[in-house]
């Protein structure tokens, strides 16, 4: 039995048959920001857009090595792991039946057909993840096929840490600082696993989304523990449940080296990053770039690579990922306004509007009070200030109204 860093080389020596090294980017913009030298190391340029297809090709080639006759191999996924074990199933010439949640995007559904082809056979079942993922291991048993963990598979682990093999090989030396997305913990397994004895003095942060923090958890309880509710906004990395196998190698991490990103604030991150740079983040993938501004004291003159893990970003969510990030910044608010029921009212209210102010949504509630009607009204604006004196000239005039845009449970109902 080899190692874990001489596993980690032979399965970065394996993927070679499949596609070249990702590349690890300077980034100049960022780089002048922060004072220091980052490096973005593009899994987004995989053949699936993700580094997923690394855990998935090592774990089902040293399957096929110890048991050649299993041609059946079953995998549960939001879309960037059934997207690399539809990949890893062609090139292996196997079966594969892929679960996906019902509410995975139609580009991830559709980008798995494309690299499984006549392989794989795509069920959607499930609105979470953790229910694909049970649904999927029952299928498997019934079936007596090889399940395919996206994460919590020691196979899957050492795959991913080929990303860690590639960044020493190209960089040529070791980094000060690792940033780090974090799921299930396959990439941070694989990456600190190998990292920790081949680089020592390198640091590593860990950022997982607010919505589900499922690392978080499981340092504070000791031990991989479910959230009750997760944000699947985050889709790639929205996971209910740490693995065991993940928290075994992540249960020394300090808590305080592991970063949550609110999901408007990742939206801003990946709209700059596509207007600035040009390059197409998914909300997972844009995790890292995201908590630079917390770690911007610590990282000053130093050496920083950021893993961009995924790229299967669809498009048609775009508006969405603008809303967000422009309520993040405060250039979009929604409220309900009680318009009092009297001639040249509205008009009034338009005249409190600034030269920068848009209205984005009106929308009449209700009209059956006599004195006032409630109003839903969105306001788009270039400068955050000018709510200020919005709202000020509101309460000056008497114009109730009540600011809904941190309010989920009414913005989900009512936007």
């Amino acid at each position: 039995m080899h190692d874990f860093p001489t596993a980690a080389r032979l399965a970065t020596h394996a993927l070679r048959d499949l596609f070249d090294p990702t590349p690890l980017q300077r980034n100049d913009h960022l780089s002048a920001r922060y004072g220091a030298e980052i490096w973005l190391k593009r899994e987004d340029l995989s053949p699936v857009r993700s580094y997923k297809i690394r855990g998935a090709v090592n774990a089902m080639r040293k399957v096929r090595s110890t048991n050649p006759g299993q041609e059946k191999f079953v995998a549960a996924s939001a879309g960037n792991h059934a997207q690399g074990v539809a990949y890893a199933c062609r090139h292996f010439g196997v079966r594969g039946t892929i679960f996906m949640p019902v509410t995975t995007p139609q580009q991830k559904i559709d980008k798995t057909r494309v690299f499984g082809g006549d392989s794989i056979e795509i069920v959607l079942t499930g609105d979470y993840f953790d229910q694909t993922l049970t649904a999927a291991q029952k299928f498997c048993s019934d079936q007596g096929a090889h399940f395919l963990s996206p994460f919590d598979d020691p196979d899957v682990i050492e795959g991913q840490s080929s990303v860690a093999v590639e960044i020493m090989e190209q960089l040529g030396h070791a980094p000060d600082f690792v940033v780090l997305p974090v799921g299930g913990g396959g990439l941070a397994s694989g990456v600190t696993g190998y990292l920790g004895t081949q680089a020592p003095d390198t640091q590593f942060r860990f950022v997982e989304p607010l919505g589900g923090a499922s690392l978080t958890a499981a340092l504070a309880y000791g031990g991989p523990v479910t959230l009750p509710k997760i944000n699947s906004f985050v889709d790639g990395a929205a996971v209910a449940r740490l693995g065991a196998c993940t928290y075994q190698m992540l249960k020394s991490v300090d808590p305080a080296h592991v970063l949550l990103a609110p999901e408007d604030r990742i939206c801003v991150t990946m709209l700059e990053m596509l207007n600035v740079e040009g390059i197409v983040l998914e909300p997972a993938g844009a995790l890292s770039v995201d908590v630079l501004p917390e770690l911007a004291d610590q990282i000053v003159g130093k050496t920083v690579v950021c893993v961009t893990s995924g790229g299967n970003f669809d498009f048609e969510r775009l508006p969405e990922v603008k809303e967000r990030a422009q309520r993040y910044a405060g250039l979009k608010k929604y409220f309900i306004l009680r318009m009092p029921q009297r001639p040249g009212a509205l008009k009034e209210f338009l005249m409190m509007l600034g030269p920068d102010d848009d209205i984005a949504r009106f929308e009449y509630l209700k009209k059956s009070a006599r004195n006032f009607g409630s109003v839903l009204i969105g306001i788009e604006t270039k400068n955050a200030d000018n709510f200020s004196h919005l709202f000020g000239n509101m309460e000056k005039a008497g114009f109730a109204y009540r600011d809904i845009t941190a309010d989920e449970a009414l913005a989900e109902f009512l936007i």
